[in-house]
Order: C-alpha cells, then structure tokens, then sequence
C-alpha cells in the first residue's frame, strides 16, 4: 500500500524544495558574518509504516488524504544549531521564507518540558499545486542545539527502544 498515493513524487519534491532554500539562507548568513547558522540539517518523508501506525492509532482512514490533512509531520525537518541564539535566527528565517505559512509553534526552549526535553517546534505549510488542485502541504520543523539534540535522542531511546 501507498500511503501517500499520487502526492508521494510532489511530497519529496517539496521536501527538497524546503531544503534547498533552507540551505540558502545558511550559505547566506555563512558569506555575510562568517558563522554558521545551524550545524546541519536533517530531513525525512515519514516512513509509509510509520505513517500508517500513525493513522491506525488515531483511528484515522488509511488514505492520502489522512496521511497529509490530519498529520502534521509527513515531512519533517531537524535543524541542529550550536547556540541557542542561532535557533531564534533560524525561525526567523524560516518565517521569511517565500509561500511559508506557520501554523503552530512551540516553543520548549523557554517552556521546558518536564522531562527535560528542550526544542523549537514549528508546523509550516507551503502551498503545492497539483494537476487537480492546490493543496497546502504541512511540514514539522524542529530546532534545537546538539546538547538538546542529544539529550532528545536519549530519552527517545529510553522511551521507545528498550528491549528487555
């Protein structure tokens, strides 16, 4: 099964699309003050397994539409930063991004969890037409520096990988 249909091609078009500017307006703050603005950038298109789980648990329809109307994460993005600083800065530009509409953030740098986990979330839609219509895509973007990348890939571990 597809689980992403006819809009799988459109989805990783997207996605590159995403990251190609993304690396853009890296290679821009890098010419002007000689810094860099994340430490890399990682990307994926959920797993078509992982997005049908997602949509069993939910008790949502197995379908193309389910897959990119009722979850927000089909596409997600990991900006990993040096400094917390560089973080708001990668919001920002984010936010300046040409067709970028922010739908939601979250902001658990200044909010910490109580597990300690500590991130920037944003939901972001970008408009994408298809033959048939035009649909507003959404992608997750998570923003944190290495010190809360590796503490989140810990308690990931920890919460969802034991084996006993």
């Amino acid at each position: 099964m597809d689980i992403y249909g006819q809009y799988k091609d459109s989805l990783e078009a997207v996605m590159r699309m995403m990251a190609a500017s993304m690396e853009r307006y890296a290679k821009a703050h890098k010419d002007d003050s000689g810094e860099l603005i994340y430490e890399h950038l990682r990307y994926r298109l959920k797993s078509e397994k992982s997005m049908q789980a997602k949509l069993e648990a939910r008790g949502l329809p197995l379908t193309p539409c389910s897959a990119l109307c009722e979850v927000r994460d089909a596409i997600g993005f990991r900006v990993v930063c040096r400094f917390i600083d560089d973080i708001y800065k990668n919001i920002s530009r984010i936010k300046d991004l040409p067709g970028i509409t922010v739908v939601k953030e979250k902001d658990y740098i200044l909010d910490v969890k109580s597990n300690g986990y500590r991130s920037y979330h944003m939901i972001i839609e970008i408009p994408v037409f298809f033959s048939d219509s035009k649909k507003p895509i959404r992608v997750e973007v998570q923003i944190r520096t290495i010190a809360m990348d590796f503490w989140a890939s810990l308690e990931h571990q920890l919460k969802y990988k034991k084996s006993f």
